[in-house]
């Protein structure tokens, strides 16, 4: 194990291009993800990838010959209504919090930032107008915004007067972030312009601590929170880049101690915490920790292992000297005035009792868009999840969730419901379509999640790290109701366990499993992922719009990026890594000393952000922080473009609101031995 703990500090390899100008990937109107069907839509005629199955296209098609249209207006009609099985329906419908009838129509009188649109394109709208204006709006899309016009007798022109008025409300422009409708399946100009190509990235050290966690303060302020594993909190400020200052972190003055409740051993502690959107306002503030009944009598809650799923607690072995659910997984809410956290908690949101000591995620997350609360879960532990907890649709294993902490149900309610703690569920959680499924349940199929993150600028984009087993580990992209195919499938691969699933009622065939957006097997000398994020600072523009993600052994970073432009497809490479020469703290230590430069990380056990959206890596070895590629002499040829007049500047401005909102905050700080960190590592495998 020695030898892994050195491995690969050193690696160089070209790099990726970077897109500049990004859309979103595909995804359907509900917020899953597209299917495919054997046969083409009878009446869409989509086939291939798609949102509707034979069932809706039937019932577009009635709805369709209801409306009894002919002439010019008949095909548009047609093409309005199918749309909703179009792969990219959420980006043309525009999902917020609910989802609208009519997708954006392409209207040139919304200008669009898209140079490569044609006129055809950004004219659909008025398009629509002149062919269609005297349809009737009954049975039509239309008819929900029609008001009290939307009779049997209104047309379009009736209630909207004007071509102008109808595509106000209707209209729109293909943006950054998102697409209009023109008419004809979406489609990306794979030959968009793209940016330099980063040539490395530079960092610097500002601190010698390890942490586990790392989230900007709410209030918008140079100030961050670092929480490490045993379960302390510290309340940091960052210095500007290049001062040459550390962080400052007042070590008497914890922001919270949970280090009383928390149980710390090897994947076990403090592993989440996460701030309420409207924090400024409530002073809410969640942590997701795990903890010990034997040790802590509040910790106790009903086991993961039971018999809704056909498991018996009893039947399972001890692991690594506990006895199955002893340890928990539990998300704690507490008050703040954002200075000191009082030491009671304020409500237990969720408790389960873990059936074996590894695999059990532990990161929270709000939701940029929603506002619910994520908690990523892994699949209990095990070699090959044995009991197949992450297939069965009745465990809370192997999942992401989706809970919302806003509405808690009272006592009653939750027996009745069998809920967890005290949250109560989205109704447009996936259960609702699948009643099979657990409510809390958003997406299935993963082994132990190991850092996820939204795109601030494409809330669409919730990516998770997925930590593998035997060959692969993987990044996927998260849509509602997803199956990421584990245990069945380690990346794209079918896996076989050493022993049969010993739960008879769990899933045995994925029907549409969701492949990694990325993957790379053991043999590049790695064998545990850690998720990132997708770089949204200016400090390095050449690595704008690029994932970032790490391995816990390799000591390198990689970087994905979309190609084309939208697709959903990614690709991967190494990016160099070197230490600014003026770092505030040398990256290496004397005993240690660096090649070429290169940090000495140790062991990448997770990502940070602040609010300026600059990237931290937090490793064994400190806390880095990515600087400015000149500090290393990379070069970027945009660096400097800010010194330029605004027209001259690159067009680096974020999505419209309408598609996008500023995402959620993340925490984190505290010192870990080095022997502590080295169990972690064994067993996060």
């Amino acid at each position: 194990m020695g030898s892994l703990c050195s491995i690969a500090l050193f690696l160089y390899f070209l790099v990726l291009f970077l897109a500049n100008i990004s859309l979103s990937h595909p995804l359907c109107n509900d917020l899953t993800a597209p299917f495919s069907v054997k046969q083409p839509l009878a009446f869409c005629q989509f086939d291939g990838s798609v949102c509707c199955n034979s069932k809706e296209d039937l019932k577009l098609q009635r709805q369709f010959k209801a409306v009894n249209v002919s002439g010019g207006c008949s095909l548009l009609l047609k093409s309005l209504l199918c749309s909703k099985c179009d792969p990219f329906a959420a980006e043309l419908f525009r999902v917020e919090s609910e989802s609208r009838q009519v997708p954006v129509l392409c209207n040139s009188t919304v200008s669009s930032k898209n140079s490569a649109q044609s006129l055809a394109d950004v004219d659909f709208c008025a398009r629509f107008w002149n062919e269609c204006n005297n349809l009737s709006v009954t049975n039509t899309p239309f008819a929900s915004q029609a008001g009290d016009g939307g009779n049997n007798t209104s047309t379009i022109s009736e209630t909207w007067k004007s071509s102008n008025d109808f595509c106000k409300i209707f209209g729109g422009a293909s943006d950054e972030s998102s697409v209009c409708f023109n008419g004809q399946a979406v489609s990306f100009n794979i030959s968009k312009a793209t940016g330099p190509s980063p040539s490395g990235i530079c960092l610097e050290k500002l601190g010698n601590e390890s942490y586990l966690n790392m989230v900007p303060h709410p209030d918008g302020s140079n100030r961050v929170f670092l929480s490490d594993q045993p379960g302390k909190i510290y309340l940091a400020t960052v210095p500007a880049e290049g001062s040459g200052e550390l962080l400052k972190i007042d070590e008497s003055n914890l922001f919270l101690d949970l280090t009383r409740e928390v149980h710390f051993d090897a994947e076990l502690g403090l592993l989440g915490i996460a701030f309420h959107p409207d924090f400024l306002k409530n002073g809410r503030f969640f942590a997701s920790f795990n903890c010990d009944k034997a040790k802590w009598p509040e910790c106790s809650g009903k086991c993961a292992c039971n018999s809704d799923i056909d498991c018996d607690p009893t039947n399972l072995d001890s692991d690594d000297g506990a006895n199955p659910c002893q340890y928990h997984s539990v998300i704690s809410e507490f008050f703040t005035n954002g200075t000191y956290v009082r030491p009671v908690e304020v409500r237990r949101i969720f408790t389960m009792g873990l059936p074996f000591t590894t695999h059990h995620g532990g990161q929270i997350l709000f939701g940029p868009k929603d506002g619910y609360l994520y908690f990523m879960m892994g699949d209990g532990g095990s070699k090959g999840d044995p009991h197949n907890f992450a297939q069965n649709k009745r465990s809370l294993l192997g999942k992401i969730m989706r809970l919302d902490v806003n509405s808690v149900l009272d006592t009653k309610a939750i027996s009745k419901f069998q809920l967890w703690g005290n949250y109560s569920i989205p109704k447009d959680n996936p259960f609702s379509q699948d009643k099979n499924l657990l409510p809390e349940i958003w997406a299935m199929g993963v082994r132990n999640p190991w850092r996820c993150s939204f795109d601030s600028e494409r809330p669409s984009y919730f990516l998770c790290a997925d930590v593998g087993e035997d060959k692969y580990e993987e990044v996927d992209m998260i849509t509602k109701g997803g199956n990421y195919g584990w245990h069945n499938y380690e990346g794209t691969l079918p896996f076989t366990p050493s022993r049969s699933p010993e739960i008879s009622n769990s899933t045995t065939k994925i029907a549409n499993p969701i492949f990694p957006v990325m993957m790379y097997n053991h043999s590049e000398g790695s064998a545990s992922i850690t998720g990132g994020y997708f770089y949204r600072s200016s400090t390095n523009p050449c690595l704008y719009g690029t994932y970032l993600f790490a391995d816990l052994y390799a000591g390198v970073i990689w970087g994905g990026t979309e190609t084309p432009v939208g697709s959903g497809n990614f690709t991967r490479s190494h990016i160099p890594l070197q230490c600014a020469s003026d770092s505030p703290l040398p990256c290496s230590s004397e005993t240690e000393p660096s090649v070429s430069s290169s940090p000495s990380l140790g062991f990448v056990f997770s990502f940070g952000q602040d609010n300026n959206k600059d990237v931290y890596l937090l490793a064994s070895t400190g806390v880095y922080r990515i600087v400015r590629p000149s500090r290393c002499n990379f070069h970027c040829s945009l660096e400097n473009t800010t010194s330029l007049p605004p027209s001259q500047q690159p067009d680096r401005s974020p999505p419209s609101p309408s598609s996008s909102k500023r995402l959620l905050n993340n925490i984190c700080t505290l010192v870990i031995n080095l022997l502590a960190n080295l169990c972690f590592l064994l067993v996060v495998m």
